[in-house]
C-alpha cells in the first residue's frame, strides 16, 4: 500500500483485557474458582502492558497533502501518473525522493529500555532535525588519538624506562605493547564498520557484541580508567611544573650527544633498586623488572579509543575510525621505536635514570618550551578525560539497564553535568594520592580489560560469522582478535596478578549485579548468535533416531485451555505450570505451552500475537522454563492434529501431551467435549506421544504446599516405565519429597501374586527406585468390589452411568430407525456398539475405582494407566467409562506411555 493511500486513523489495541478467542462455545468460569483467583493477581509487566495500550498511528501528521502528492507522483524522470509496482504494495526503491527520505528520517537505534527489544528504532515521518557540525578523520579521530597516546608517560618516564631496561628490552617492550594496541585497533575497526554507532564508544561496541551485562561491566571499568587517567595527566603536569628550571643551550653536561659507544653501553638492561622517586639506590625499597616496566609504560600506548568515543560527532564513523585509529597507532609506535634508539644513543644510563625531564633537557632552543608543552598537553588530556568519561557514564545510564545509574541520565544534546561532577570527584581523590607510579598500573588494568573486551567481541562475531556480520573493514581475522585478547590478559598478569584479580573481580561483581538488578533487553549480541548456532549443532548431533533411555528427558506439551472454564484474560490454568515444573528434575527440561484459537488465521492473526504475548508473560510469572505457542485453526481437533504432527524439531519434539481432565463436560452439558477428548487421545496414540491427563488440577499443590502420605501407582499395562519415572520426578520436588511410593500390580491368579511381587521388586531395585510393592489378585479384587463404603460410592456412580448409557443407546437406535437404517451413527460416522463389551468396560472401571478408593483415598497423588479408546466406539461411552474411573478420587494422573522405554536398568 502506497503512503498516499494511508488514511488518518487510530489502530486501537484497547485498554481493556485481552480479547477472548472467538468461536468458543464453552461457559466462562465462576467467579469463586480458586485457581482463577490465584491467577488474577498476575502482573503482566511493562512488556505486556505496553502492548495493550492504544497505539496511535498518524502517517500524515507531519506531511502536508502537497508533500504526500509529490511523494507519490514524482519519480526519477519526473511526474508519474501511476506506479508500475503497485502490485508489490510499496513505492519503487528507485524513487530518489523515497530513498532520501528513507535515509534522513530513520531515527537512531533505540536501546532495549522500557521493554523494547532490539536496536531498530521507528521510522519517524517529517522533516529531519538540524544536526551539529560533524568531524572528519583528521580532527575527529587521528588528532585525538595522537594526543591521548603521546601523553605524560612519554615525556617524563620514557627516558627513565630506556635507562632501566636498556635499548634491547625497551624495543621489545614497545613492540609488545604496540602489537597489543595494533591488534585491538584492527578489532575495533572491524566492529565499528559493521553498522551505525551511537555514543558510548567501546561500551556501545562491546555491549552490542557481548550483551548488556558484559558491556556495562567493562564500560564502567573503562569509565573508571578514564576518570583515573585524568588524575594521571594532572599529576604529570604538577611534577613537570615542580621540576621545571629555565635553561638554554642544546646539550648540557652528562649528555654525550649521539654516540655509538653510548648506544652500546645502553643496549643491555640494568634493572636495579630505586627509591620511591625512581632514583637508583642500592638500599632502595622499590625493585624493578621488565614486568613492572610493562605496567608503567602501557598507558603510553593507550588512547586508541579516543576516536570511537567521539563516534556521535563523526561524519562517517565507518571510514574515520579505522583509518584514524590505525594511523595514530602506527605513527606513535614508530615514534616510540625511533625514540628508544635516539635516547639510548644520546645520554649515559645514569643521566637517563636521574633526569626525569630529560626530554626538556635536550629540547631546543630552551627547555621551557617542553615544560610549557607538557603542562598544556597534560592538562588538555586531563580535560579530555574529564569530558569523555562523563559522556561514557551518561551513555551507560541512558540505556536504562541499571536503575542505580538513572541519576546520570541526560537528554540528547545536553551536557552530563552530574556525571562530570562524579568524574571530577574520582579524579580529585586520585590526585590527592599523589603517586604517579601507583596510579599508572590501575589505569593499565582498566584499559586492558576494555581492549580485551573489544578483541573478544570481534573474535566472537568473526568466528560465528552471522549473516549480519558484514564489516566494511576487511583486514581482520578471528585469530588476530584472539591473539589480541590473549595479549591483553597476559599483559595484565605480567604487570600484577593482584591488580588483575581485583579488576576481574570488580568486573565480575558488576556483571553479577547487572544480571540480578538490570533491565537488559535483547541487543542481538554475539552470545545469542552463539547460543543459536550451538542449539543448531546440538540438534543436528541428536539426529532423528530415538534417544537412549538414559538420555531421555520429558518435553511436555501443555494444552493450556482445551475445555474453556477460564476467564477471558487468563491464558492458562494457574496450576498447569506447577504441574509442568514437577515433571522436570532440578528444572532441567523444556515445556511447550500451546493454546488454540478457533477461527480463520487471516482474521485472527493479531489476536494470536496478543495471546502469545499474554501466555509468555504467564510462563515468566510462574517461573517455568518453557515457550509459548499459539495456533489458529477452524476448531480444536484440527488445531491439535496440526500441533501433534509439526511441533518441535528432530529429537526436540514434545513427547508428552499434558492436559486437564474435562470434569466440567457433564455439569456444563458440553456435549462436544467427548468427541474432542477421544480425538486428542487417538491422535497422540497415532503420533506415538505419551499422554498425562490431570484430574483435580484445581487441587494440585504449588511449590510452597508440602505433601505427606504416599504416591500410589496402579501399574496395569506396560508403558515403558513412564509412570515409574513420573513418580520419581515428583519425589525430587520439595512438595512431594516427604512422600513414599506404593506400586499396585494386578495378578490374574493367586498363585502368580508372590512371583509377580518378587519380579517387580527386583525390577525396581535395578532401576534404583525405592517403592513398596502391593499385588492385588483378581479374586481379591472381586471380593473388595462386593462390599464396603467404597463399593457403595462407586456403585452409585456405576448405576447412574448405566442409566445414562441405556438412554444414549436407545436414542441412537431410535435415530437409526427413524432414518431407516440399521447402522448406528454418531456425528455422521458409523459406530459399532457391543452391549456386552460396554457392560464389561463399565464393570472393570467400577472395580478399579473401588480399589483406588479402598487403598489410596489418603494418597497425595494417584497414578493410573490410561485405557485407550476402543475403535469405532462412541466417544460418549468412553467418557462414561473415564468418569467412573475418576469418581471421588481427588487428585489423579491418568498416564499412557508410548512405544518405547524411558527407563533402563543398565548403567
Amino acid at each position: 500500500m502506497d503512503n498516499g493511500d494511508i488514511e488518518d486513523g487510530d489502530i486501537e489495541g484497547g485498554d481493556e483485557e485481552f480479547r477472548a478467542p472467538r468461536g468458543r462455545k464453552y461457559q466462562p468460569v465462576v467467579d469463586n474458582d480458586r485457581a482463577v483467583l490465584e491467577m488474577s493477581s498476575i502482573d503482566l509487566g511493562s512488556s505486556s502492558a505496553s502492548n495493550l495500550k492504544s497505539v496511535k498511528v498518524d502517517a500524515q501528521a507531519d506531511m502536508g497533502s502537497d508533500a504526500r502528492q509529490n511523494h507519490d507522483n514524482i519519480g526519477v524522470n519526473g511526474p508519474q501518473r501511476d506506479s508500475k509496482l503497485e502490485l508489490f504494495g510499496f513505492d519503487s526503491l528507485v524513487n530518489i525522493l523515497g530513498l532520501r527520505s528513507m535515509t534522513e528520517q530513520i531515527a537512531a537505534p533505540l536501546s532495549p529500555r522500557d521493554g523494547r527489544e532490539g536496536d531498530d528504532g521507528p521510522v519517524t515521518y517529517g522533516h529531519p532535525q538540524p544536526c551539529e557540525v560533524k568531524l572528519g578523520t583528521m580532527m575527529g579521530v587521528f588528532i585525538p588519538c595522537l594526543q591521548n597516546i603521546l601523553g605524560i608517560i612519554y615525556y617524563i618516564r620514557f627516558t627513565w624506562i630506556v635507562g632501566m631496561a636498556g635499548i634491547g628490552d625497551s624495543l621489545l617492550l614497545v613492540a609488545f605493547c604496540g602489537l597489543c594496541t595494533f591488534l585491538t585497533s584492527i578489532s575495533l575497526s572491524a566492529i565499528a564498520t559493521n553498522g551505525a554507532m551511537k555514543g558510548g564508544g567501546p561500551y556501545y561496541l562491546i555491549g552490542r557484541a557481548l550483551g548488556p551485562e558484559v558491556g556495562v561491566s567493562i564500560g564502567l571499568c573503562f569509565f573508571l580508567g578514564n576518570a583515573v587517567a585524568g588524575a594521571l595527566y594532572v599529576l604529570g603536569a604538577v611534577e613537570t611544573f615542580l621540576k621545571a628550571v629555565p635553561a638554554a643551550g642544546i646539550f648540557r653536561a652528562g649528555i654525550t650527544g649521539l654516540s655509538l659507544k653510548t648506544f652500546k653501553d645502553n643496549w643491555s638492561s640494568d634493572y636495579q633498586k630505586t627509591n620511591k622517586a625512581g632514583i637508583p639506590d642500592p638500599n632502595g625499597t622499590v625493585t624493578w623488572s621488565f614486568n613492572d616496566l610493562v605496567g608503567l609504560f602501557f598507558p603510553a600506548v593507550t588512547g586508541i579509543m579516543a576516536g570511537s568515543n567521539r563516534s556521535a560527532s563523526l561524519k562517517d564513523t565507518q571510514r574515520s575510525i579505522p583509518i584514524g585509529t590505525l594511523a595514530a597507532t602506527l605513527t606513535t609506535t614508530v615514534m616510540y621505536l625511533v625514540s628508544v634508539l635516539f635516547f639510548g644513543a644520546l645520554a649515559t644510563r645514569q643521566k637517563l635514570l636521574t633526569d626525569r625531564l630529560f626530554t626538556a633537557t635536550i629540547a631546543w632552543p630552551f627547555p621551557a618550551i617542553v615544560h610549557i608543552g607538557i603542562i598544556l598537553s597534560t592538562l588538555g588530556a586531563a580535560l579530555q578525560s574529564m569530558t569523555g568519561a562523563p559522556r561514557l557514564l551518561a551513555a551507560i545510564a541512558n540505556d536504562n539497564i541499571l536503575p542505580i545509574l538513572n541519576c546520570f541520565m541526560v537528554a540528547d544534546g545536553n551536557e552530563p553535568y552530574i556525571a562530570t561532577f562524579f568524574t571530577a570527584f574520582i579524579c580529585i581523590g586520585c590526585v590527592i594520592i599523589g603517586n604517579l607510579d601507583l596510579i599508572t598500573p590501575t589505569i593499565t588494568m582498566f584499559f586492558l580489560l576494555c581492549y580485551a573486551g573489544v578483541n573478544l567481541s570481534c573474535f566472537l562475531l568473526d568466528l560465528l560469522d552471522a549473516p549480519s556480520w558484514r564489516p566494511r573493514w576487511k583486514f581482520h581475522h578471528w585469530s588476530m582478535s584472539f591473539l589480541g585478547a590473549a595479549l591483553c590478559i597476559v599483559i595484565m598478569f605480567l604487570i600484577s596478578w593482584s591488580f588483575t584479580v581485583v579488576s576481574l573481580a570488580l568486573a565480575s561483581l558488576i556483571y553479577y549485579y547487572v544480571s540480578l538488578k538490570g533491565k537488559a533487553g535483547d541487543w542481538g549480541d554475539g552470545f545469542k548468535s552463539a547460543y543459536f548456532q550451538l542449539a543448531l549443532g546440538s540438534l543436528r548431533s541428536l539426529g532423528a533416531n530415538q534417544v537412549h533411555p538414559k538420555n531421555w528427558y520429558p518435553i511436555p506439551l501443555i494444552f493450556c485451555r482445551p475445555w474453556g472454564k477460564l476467564p477471558e484474560n487468563v491464558p492458562c490454568h494457574p496450576k498447569l505450570c506447577d504441574f509442568a515444573n514437577c515433571m522436570k528434575k532440578k528444572g532441567r527440561g523444556m515445556s511447550i505451552f500451546v493454546s488454540i484459537l478457533d477461527g480463520d488465521y487471516h482474521d485472527r492473526a493479531e489476536d494470536a500475537k496478543v495471546a502469545w504475548k499474554q501466555l509468555g508473560t504467564y510462563i515468566e510469572y510462574k517461573r517455568c522454563e518453557g515457550v509459548a505457542e499459539i495456533v489458529v485453526a477452524p476448531n480444536m481437533t484440527e488445531g491439535f492434529r496440526g500441533i501433534v504432527q509439526t511441533m518441535g524439531l528432530g529429537n526436540l519434539k514434545p513427547n508428552i501431551i499434558v492436559m486437564r481432565y474435562p470434569e466440567i463436560w457433564r455439569r456444563e452439558n458440553l456435549t462436544q467435549i467427548p468427541a474432542a477428548f477421544v480425538g486428542i487421545i487417538n491422535d497422540c496414540i497415532v503420533a506415538n506421544k505419551a499422554v498425562v491427563i490431570v484430574k483435580g488440577l484445581d487441587e494440585w499443590p504449588n511449590e510452597y504446599q508440602r505433601q505427606y502420605g504416599t504416591i500410589d501407582l496402579y501399574w496395569i499395562v506396560r508403558d515403558g516405565g513412564l509412570m515409574l519415572l513420573l513418580s520419581q520426578l515428583l519425589l525430587t520436588k520439595e512438595t512431594f519429597e516427604s512422600c513414599k511410593i506404593q506400586v499396585f500390580c494386578i495378578a490374574e491368579e493367586d498363585s502368580d501374586a508372590e512371583m509377580l511381587k518378587t519380579d517387580v521388586k527386583r525390577f525396581l531395585y535395578d532401576l534404583r527406585m525405592q517403592a513398596e510393592v502391593i499385588v492385588i489378585t483378581m479374586k481379591s479384587w472381586e471380593v473388595q468390589a462386593e462390599g464396603g463404603p467404597q463399593q457403595d460410592e462407586s456403585l452409585d456412580a456405576y448405576i447412574a452411568g448405566q442409566r445414562r448409557i441405556t438412554d444414549y443407546m436407545a436414542e441412537m437406535k431410535a435415530t437409526a430407525e427413524k432414518e431407516g437404517t440399521t447402522t448406528l451413527m454418531v456425528d455422521g460416522k458409523p459406530v459399532i456398539v457391543n452391549e456386552k463389551q460396554v457392560e464389561k468396560f463399565l464393570h472393570t472401571m467400577l472395580k478399579l475405582n473401588s480399589t483406588i478408593l479402598r487403598h489410596s483415598r489418603m494418597a497425595a497423588v494417584v497414578l493410573v494407566s490410561l485405557p485407550p479408546p476402543p475403535a469405532n466406539h462412541p466417544a460418549y461411552l468412553y467418557m462414561e467409562y473415564m468418569d467412573l474411573l475418576v469418581e471421588n478420587v481427588p487428585r489423579l494422573l491418568i498416564v499412557r506411555g508410548y512405544r518405547r522405554d524411558v527407563v533402563t536398568i543398565f548403567t
